[in-house]
């Protein structure tokens, strides 16, 4: 059985978060493990607030899942500051975990704060693959919120990443507003590729696309899939699970990710 590990923030509605992380992992046939970064209060009409747990009790809780079970992949979600990303850096270090996807969340859709640059900037050099959005990468980049915007300043965007972190990056296309949703991968060497995306006519929400993208990658790289593939099937995963639609909540809903 093939096992991957979330550390992300906990949702209680299940929408995104750790939730989303372990309904993906288990609709892949996987072995989900959870470590919670944060609990927030929130539901699908957004978040009204987060405690963040001490640094020392995600220790612990890391520490008691890497040395009993050591996860074919890990996803990392939302990290709330800088001790916590030593934290969550160093044990994944020292157990020498491998296939790392990081989901660099800094915010939720309705604005809470849930990360920090400086967290995400300590995690990015021992990853994988890094998966910003738009707004979050201008962010990591010390750039103009709406600074992105087109195809060309996706390339330029995902090459300063790569370059910066030394590590593979996903920059996905979802806030761009010329209607092109496409993601872009780009490699520290250069390499590059785009990934299209399905334009879906959901009726249904769309919380956690973020988390359910990112953890169905690892999914992909736990069972030995490439790189490319992991993100090609995840992608293709996620549009029929949009196509779906799923009803839930008096807001922005989740997704029926099956």
């Amino acid at each position: 059985m093939k096992t991957v590990l979330s550390i992300a923030a906990s949702d209680p509605s299940g929408g995104a978060g750790i939730q989303a992380d372990l309904r993906a992992i288990g609709a892949h046939g996987l072995y989900g493990m959870a470590v919670p970064t944060a609990l927030t209060i929130q539901n699908t009409l957004g978040v009204t607030g987060v405690h963040v747990p001490p640094a020392e009790i995600l220790a612990a809780q890391l520490r008691a899942v890497l040395s009993d079970i050591l996860p074919d992949a890990v996803k990392i979600g939302a990290v709330p500051g800088a001790a916590h990303a030593q934290v969550v850096a160093g044990l994944l270090n020292e157990f020498h975990a491998r296939n790392i996807v990081f989901d660099p969340v800094l915010a939720s859709t309705s604005g809470a704060d849930l990360g920090t640059v400086e967290a995400a900037a300590i995690l990015a050099p021992s990853v994988a693959l890094l998966t910003p959005n738009l707004p979050e990468a201008a962010k990591l980049l010390a750039l103009a919120p709406d600074s992105i915007r087109t195809a060309d300043d996706m390339v330029s965007a995902a090459d300063a990443l790569a370059r910066k972190f030394g590590t593979a990056v996903l920059l996905k296309g979802g806030h761009r507003g010329d209607g092109a949703f496409d993601d872009c991968l780009r490699l520290p060497g250069g390499e590059g590729e785009w990934f299209p995306t399905r334009v879906t006519r959901s009726v249904g929400g769309s919380h956690g696309t973020g988390c359910l993208l990112s953890s169905s990658i690892a999914c992909g790289l736990a069972v030995g899939l490439t790189m490319r593939e992991s993100i090609r099937r995840a992608k293709e995963r996620l549009s029929d699970a949009l196509d779906r639609g799923l009803v839930l909540g008096h807001g922005n809903g989740p997704v029926d990710f099956r």
